[in-house]
């Protein structure tokens, strides 16, 4: 099973190169975030003309989750994080496709530092958490994919000095970070590179794509069951690259 986390920002703006993807590279199942779309206007349509069914946790103008299964529905099994019935951000979307549970994940970025939404992003790293650790709980293949604006080494980043002062890469996101794989699970791309230098995103400004100036916040976490069927993992670089891409590349993670 071939799983893919890809962050699209914007599906409207992307389902061609959506498509395109679907098309060239078939994956299993893909794991979307940031669609900005209500869950009234999200392309079901088009997607299952792909040959993908689908379930997904939409909001108007930003945010949004949603989990593609090729040639079957995902069987939803959770939206959202318990912990803050106030809020009404679409982060998070839990689903099963063939025997294993795949969630889509969107963390929260926290930019400015400090201020409220960087306490709100520590605090949903929290709500993450502990939900993650009731999963562990099940012994069950899990995956939880997504883009969770999270740094987590100093070698996951073109350069230290430039990201320091953001959310993405302050002590206490890696901290949460961190915190999640101490409780079992395994970072598959992490795996696969341990030295790190492997980017999944690069911003539209100051030539960013042109001078490779990238870094790693798109995460496939694998449950111990998972982790043993852990094939290969890596990021479908190329596609950053094209007309009008995502600032995303899609991640990946092959399991037996």
């Amino acid at each position: 099973m071939r799983i893919v986390t890809y962050n699209v920002n914007g599906i409207k703006a992307r389902l061609p190169r959506l498509l395109e993807y679907l098309a060239e590279q078939s994956p299993d199942v893909v794991c979307l975030q940031e669609l900005k779309s209500s869950d009234e206007t999200f392309p079901e349509a088009e997607i299952r003309a792909a040959g993908y069914g689908a379930v997904w946790h939409g909001q108007k103008g930003f945010n949004g989750v949603a989990v593609l299964a090729k040639g079957v529905d995902p069987i939803e099994r959770h939206r959202g994080l318990a912990g803050e019935p106030e809020d009404e951000h679409s982060r998070y979307l839990e689903a099963e496709v063939d025997g294993v549970v795949i969630a889509s994940i969107y963390l929260p970025n926290g930019n400015p530092v400090p201020g409220p939404k960087f306490d709100y992003k520590l605090r949903w790293i929290e709500r993450l958490s502990r939900h993650a650790r009731a999963l562990l709980g099940e012994e069950r293949p899990v995956v939880l994919a997504g883009d969770y604006n999270v740094i987590p080494n100093d070698d996951d980043v073109y350069s230290v000095r430039a990201m320091a002062s953001d959310a993405l890469m302050q002590p206490e996101s890696r901290q949460g970070y961190r915190a999640l794989l101490a409780q079992g699970w395994t970072d598959a791309l992490r795996t696969r590179f341990p030295k790190g230098g492997v980017w999944t995103f690069w911003d539209y400004q100051a030539g960013a794509w042109q001078r490779d100036a990238g870094f790693r916040i798109d995460h496939l976490l694998l449950s111990p069951v998972a982790a043993d069927r852990l094939q290969d993992a890596g990021v479908d670089k190329d596609y950053r690259g094209r007309e009008k891409a995502s600032d995303h590349a899609p991640t990946w993670v092959r399991l037996r």
